[in-house]
């Protein structure tokens, strides 16, 4: 429970419910933080909270939370007392004990609440989902920020990658599994039923990870294709009509989907062991395979460049200039009948024409190099908060990928071209390369990429 003092420093009283209900749910929030009684008593008092909180619309729900967060944390006198004693005693044989008493001081009544509904049945699940109501109300209500801290720290230990069960999916998968494939994919939408009988053929694995307290609800489905080559097209992966490939003659595995389906495990990091069970599966079913490699797509490429050209003219080159140097402008515009200008060549991508059935393959070849320097350069220096800008090789870079090629219009749906003009790239895994490369990017931000993309990113 929070002190006096601690009360007393906080805003005016949180809005969104009856001042009756909040003080109802605060004594109900005071029971669970205080732990009294058995383990029967304290399954009980989380039940009538979740009860309580699942009952709530969502003005309720973000009024709790505040709550939460607000008057559950630490007791600041208690620290403040702690902190003097530890302090005062470095260097002291009371030193130890007194860091174990200032721990426990700064450790929040918020996780003793959280922690309370583990004992439920379907509790881990209810904490998941508390966690995707924080993040929905977290950019109106920035003081849900302490909480979503301690939340994630929490599941991150809950959720590690040790825990979860691997699944391989097929077509003879429950019914309810293959329902929640096709609703979860994120990257590249299951158009019918042919279309999900192709992603669970002879020469595609599909998995599916769960972990044991949440049975019924995959966390993560991760989509591969085997073949005989480094694939650089996803339409041709994904194409239906395609003959199927003998797996048996695989020497390549494509993962080309990997789809979180809980918005509440947001910023837990599975990481690269989680990869490393699914090659681990694959090479157990098919030696011969020996090169690992993604077929991803840039999502935040386009946005990203069309918010640079408009930062920069002819007369003040930024990265579109250095991407089109003026004698490829002047060959592009040539061939597309358009002044020889970055504005020009702007506007042109901007109208998926140059890219559609009826396009000049010459035009294309003169906006090839353009692109992928515009890529490269995404890539490789593009930086959001010290880490890369682009959420999917933050993912597999931060994995210990290496991006391997750049793919010119890979993905030529809508999604693909207003996304990335097209643009997809492989990043390779090379299990011998994994520890140098994550170690080379949280030391000094080095991100592994072959050589033509690393020149290509420099020109």
């Amino acid at each position: 429970m929070t002190s006096t003092a601690h009360a007393a420093a906080q805003p005016a009283p949180v809005e969104g419910l009856p001042a009756k209900e909040l003080e109802r749910i605060r004594a109900q929030l005071q029971e669970c933080a205080a732990s009294l009684g058995g383990e029967v008593s304290a399954r009980n008092r989380a039940a009538r909270l979740g009860e309580t909180y699942l009952k709530l619309d969502a003005a309720g729900r973000r009024a709790v939370l505040q709550l939460i967060a607000r008057d559950f944390g630490p007791d600041p006198v208690k620290v403040a007392s702690a902190h003097a004693t530890w302090q005062s005693s470095i260097g002291t044989p009371a030193e130890g004990e007194a860091e174990a008493a200032l721990r426990a001081a700064m450790r929040s009544a918020r996780i003793r609440i959280m922690t309370q509904f583990l004992a439920l049945p379907q509790g881990v699940k209810f904490l998941v989902d508390l966690r995707a109501d924080l993040l929905r109300f977290l950019p109106h209500a920035p003081e849900l920020a302490v909480l979503d801290r301690e939340l994630e720290a929490r599941l991150s230990a809950w959720f590690d990658v040790g825990f979860l069960e691997l699944q391989r999916l097929t077509w003879h998968s429950p019914a309810g599994l293959l329902e929640k494939l096709i609703a979860y994919e994120a990257v590249h939408e299951i158009q019918s039923w042919a279309d999900l009988k192709n992603r669970v053929d002879s020469d595609r694995r599909c998995y599916a990870f769960f972990h044991p307290r949440m049975p019924d609800e995959p966390l993560i489905f991760v989509e591969v294709a085997l073949c005989d080559h480094l694939a650089g097209n996803v339409q041709d992966l994904l194409d239906v009509h395609a003959p199927v490939f003998d797996p048996k003659r695989a020497d390549t595995a494509i993962f080309y989907s990997i789809s979180n389906t809980q918005t509440g495990l947001r910023g837990v990091s599975f990481g690269n062991f989680l990869l490393k069970r699914v090659i681990d599966d694959l090479k157990r079913d098919y030696p011969r395979l020996d090169t690992f490699a993604t077929l991803s797509p840039l999502p935040g490429f386009r946005a990203w460049s069309e918010a640079h050209g408009d930062k920069e003219s002819d007369a003040a080159p930024g990265e579109w200039a250095r991407a089109f140097p003026e004698v490829e402008r002047q060959r592009i515009a040539k061939l597309a009948g358009i002044a020889p200008t970055l504005h020009a060549i702007r506007n042109l991508l901007a109208t998926p024409a140059w890219a559609g059935p009826d396009a000049d393959p010459r035009l294309v070849g003169a906006l090839r190099d353009g692109l992928e320097r515009l890529a490269a350069r995404y890539l490789v220096t593009a930086t959001l908060k010290g880490k890369p800008r682009d959420p999917v090789a933050r993912f597999h870079l931060g994995n210990g990928a290496r991006i391997e090629r750049l793919n010119m219009l890979a993905d030529t749906s809508a999604k693909g071209y207003g996304q990335s003009y097209g643009m997809m790239v492989n990043y390779l895994y090379r299990p011998e390369d994994i520890e140098e490369n994550v170690e080379a990017l949280l030391r000094d931000g080095t991100i592994a990429a072959v050589a033509k993309v690393r020149r290509a990113a420099r020109d």
